[in-house]
């Protein structure tokens, strides 16, 4: 039987964990804090992030990244983006050189504007078929209830991609295998950006028509770049694109939404943050990233600008709103 290494005890790797459980995999999660590990060990709970659900007996948890990852021939990687590289440096040496890597972080990172398969790369020095990255619909307190849902599990290598797929295939939980990593990752991290767009057009008090309008129009600019970087299409029409850009952009428990919306009531960054527990939203820095890849290759993302500008230049919503509707008219 194949175990799976969860490194990240937020809420949507401690969900992941529990549909690798139920799917019959043995689990170990790696928590950063000893109290997180012991109540989630002890209790069969992860009270810090996804109260009420109780986990299967099969996921134990541990601070030890070397005895989570001991014997893993799935390994999870469920920090936040930008604090991937970091982790991931102290513990590619427990990682087994043949397991698959799964990246669960949605993001480009700072800097180097790279997207999380490289980055993974680039410091396991792990050849790219053993990097999959999994995105789509997820919110994780429905996953986590047993709410059906689909996703989309991206690698080059397809026997990896289904020997994943078949390790976290539920009743409720469908993945789809796919070998266009780019359009998964980029779908993946855009999405995040626009939901803060529609978060503050929400807390604005604008409606349904405004936020369709800012859905499409950003799936349009997320397309434009993973074209641009080669993805297909058909990815971004897809789960890991529209699927996810709909539920991130349209639900309460979307933490990058309910970011936006409090910015968009007027709100600083520090009352959003506050609202958001201490759970990261991750749009918040990936907004800059995405925008200096997209300039990088030269593709125009509008609402991704103005994000940026709200949320790291004091441009305040209302402005923000005021240059989008402002700028020229064109056909579609």
């Amino acid at each position: 039987m194949v175990k799976a290494a969860v490194l990240g005890a937020g809420s949507w790797g401690t969900a992941y964990a529990k549909v690798l459980a139920e799917a019959g995999t043995d689990v170990t999660i790696w928590a950063r804090r000893d109290e997180v590990a012991t109540v989630i060990s002890e209790t069969h709970e992860n009270t810090a992030y996804l109260p009420g659900i109780t986990l299967p007996p099969n996921i134990d948890a541990t601070t030890d990244h070397a005895a989570a990852l001991n014997g893993a021939g799935i390994v999870v990687l469920a920090v936040p983006s930008q604090s991937l590289r970091g982790n991931l440096k102290q513990w590619t040496s427990a990682i087994d050189k043949d397991a698959t890597l799964l990246s669960l972080a949605k993001g480009i990172e700072s800097g180097t504007l790279l997207r999380m398969s490289q980055v993974i790369a680039q410091v396991t020095g792990a050849d790219l078929s053993r990097i999959a990255v999994l995105s789509g619909p997820n919110l994780a307190r429905e996953i986590a209830t047993r709410q059906p849902a689909g996703t989309v599990i991206a690698c080059p290598d397809s026997a990896r991609a289904i020997d994943v797929q078949k390790a976290c295939a539920t009743g409720y939980f469908r993945p789809y295998t796919n070998s266009d990593v780019i359009g998964c990752e980029i779908g993946g991290a855009c999405k995040n950006v626009i939901a803060l767009a529609c978060g503050m057009a929400s807390g604005q008090g604008m409606g349904e028509n405004t936020i369709a309008s800012i859905i499409t129009r950003g799936l349009a600019e997320t397309t434009r770049l993973g074209v641009a970087l080669g993805a297909k299409p058909a990815t971004l029409a897809g789960l890991a694109g529209v699927g996810d850009l709909v539920a991130t952009c349209s639900s309460p428990l979307s933490r990058n939404r309910s970011f936006g919306r409090v910015l968009g009531e007027g709100g600083t960054m520090a009352a959003a943050q506050e609202a958001a527990h201490g759970q990261v939203a991750e749009g918040v820095k990936s907004c800059t990233s995405v925008r200096a890849l997209s300039e990088s290759f030269d593709v125009e993302m509008p609402l991704t600008d103005a994000v940026h500008r709200v949320c790291h230049e004091g441009l305040s919503v209302r402005e923000a709103v005021g240059h989008l509707l402002g700028r020229r008219i064109k056909p579609e």
